[in-house]
């Protein structure tokens, strides 16, 4: 049994590959922070190899992929990402674009890869981590919230694809509310809403995945606003998120 993790130097993804070690998956992790990976790598108790590589390359993603699709991976984990605070005209072009290539086009490419592999085997499971910001318009996250909303959706048309042909392989996409992470240091924010720990998270994920949950969100408060954002006009729906994303500075 074997799982890949991108993103896997800290946060979710380094407590993933905790909660799979201790089940007995093989890993390979993901990340560009060499010395983390090692670190974690030090602290598990199954084979781990560690692989230092930025996703936000096409040409990374498909080198990845090229190494290691003979090793009968069972689980893909698409973890990396990260997000930038800020009005649309004043966040760097360069930095949204950074985004774009690694909250979407990894997403996009890696899944895309892995998964013809497990159709074709008939089993697997494909993890994408989005955010409860995939509900709904984020102004002063704007481009953040909108690579994530492109991963739930992905995700939910995949799903229905292998649902209808039948197929075995599961995929998922986790969308959780604030996390004790490294994300909010990056993106520069503070919730001001109660963080959930990254551990439990991950545990909760992995034991839906299994279960092959299509959206996966922790916590009974962000599950309640995620049914609610789908009764309250566009609109309105974008004022109230723009009160509470001012709150973050």
């Amino acid at each position: 049994m074997k799982a890949l993790i991108t993103g896997a130097s800290s946060g979710i993804g380094r407590d993933m590959a905790r909660v799979l070690s201790d089940m007995g998956y093989d890993l390979i992790l993901v990340a560009r922070r060499k010395d983390k990976l090692e670190k974690l790598k030090k602290q598990l108790s199954t084979d781990v190899k560690i692989i230092c590589l930025d996703v936000s390359s096409t040409y990374n993603c498909t080198k990845l992929y090229n190494k290691v699709k003979d090793e009968d991976i069972d689980i893909l984990i698409n973890n990396a990402g990260f997000g930038k605070f800020g009005e649309f005209n004043d966040i760097k072009l360069d930095d949204e674009l950074d985004m774009i290539d690694v909250n979407i086009k990894a997403v996009h490419i890696l899944t895309k890869l892995f998964l013809n592999d497990f159709v074709a085997r008939n089993k697997g499971y494909i993890l994408n981590v989005a955010s409860s910001a995939a509900f709904q318009p984020g102004p002063l996250m704007a481009t953040y919230y909108s690579t994530k909303a492109y991963v739930l959706h992905l995700t939910e048309a995949i799903y229905e694809e292998l649902r209808k042909n039948n197929s075995n392989v599961g995929i998922s996409v986790l969308c959780p509310g604030p996390v004790n992470t490294e994300f909010n240091k990056v993106a520069k924010v503070r919730f001001s809403l109660k963080s959930l720990e990254s551990n439990d998270v991950a545990e909760y994920a992995i034991k839906k995945m299994f279960k092959k949950k299509l959206i996966i969100t922790p916590g009974f408060s962000i599950k309640c606003a995620t049914k609610m954002y789908r009764f309250l006009p566009r609109k309105l729906m974008t004022k109230i998120t723009y009160k509470i994303q001012k709150k973050k500075r």
